[in-house]
């Protein structure tokens, strides 16, 4: 909202002498100076709210305008599988600006996909919502619809791709709606653009390696994303490498 002008006034008298005397306040200055006009001034135009960092016209527009929070997971190229993710809320006023720390994360093995098939060892390209979490472990206080599983659906085994461990990653999880069912517990099998197009893509703890799709976070800061995100903020995580999110 740009502001308007706000004009000063200059009075002096150009007609004849007033016979009156003038009141001492009505007199000019000693010296026969007059005062200066007051300068005619502007307030400064309010600053334009701002946009979330690093994203083009394009991928700006994926973003509805009930959408008020979102993930964004930023890569470091098409083929790394190290990324980072930072947690954004809309303002009314002032735009988006960040609610948390950025943190490091860990991407698809083999990086992107601006296509995802199953089995490429790559993470969706896209902007997507977040609408139901789960996991092996208690709720750590999501408003989030929260499946626990204490049996196999959420139990990791065997090592990455950097052999380590991968026991733990599925305590937390939150679904990222790629080819799933919103309103569906995370291990919903249901793919909607068929099963060659791959799924089961979520947050999840790290296990310290490139994942098979998904995006993994350090424990605690899975558990701080899950008690940010608001159902009613409608959020949504908008993730990809950097010169993709920026066109």
């Amino acid at each position: 909202m740009v502001a308007g002008l706000l004009l000063g006034t200059s009075c002096t008298a150009d007609g004849p002498a007033d016979p009156v005397a003038k009141s001492p306040a009505a007199k000019a200055p000693a010296g026969g100076a007059h005062p200066d006009p007051v300068e005619a001034t502007a307030a400064a135009p309010a600053a334009p709210p701002a946009e979330l960092p690093g994203l083009g016209p394009r991928t700006r527009a994926t973003i509805g305008p009930d959408t008020h929070q979102v993930v964004l997971v930023t890569g470091e190229g098409e083929d790394s599988n190290r990324s980072r993710v930072r947690l954004y809320e809309r303002h009314p006023e002032h735009g988006w600006r960040p609610v948390a720390d950025e943190w490091a994360a860990r991407n698809g093995h083999k990086g992107w996909a601006e296509r995802h098939v199953r089995g490429d060892l790559r993470t969706p390209i896209g902007t997507y919502r977040l609408t139901d979490a789960g996991g092996k472990l208690a709720n750590p206080g999501t408003a989030l619809p929260y499946d626990r599983n204490r049996g196999v659906l959420y139990t990791a085994r065997g090592t990455n791709f950097e052999d380590k461990p991968k026991a733990g990653a599925l305590d937390y999880v939150v679904a990222i709606n790629y080819n799933r069912v919103a309103g569906h517990p995370p291990y919903d099998f249901s793919r909607p653009m068929g099963a060659g197009r791959g799924g089961g893509i979520w947050f999840h703890v790290s296990h310290d390696g490139g994942t098979e799709g998904c995006v993994g976070l350090p424990r605690g800061r899975m558990k701080e994303l899950l008690r940010k995100l608001k159902p009613a903020a409608q959020p949504v995580t908008v993730m990809g490498p950097a010169e993709t999110l920026a066109r």
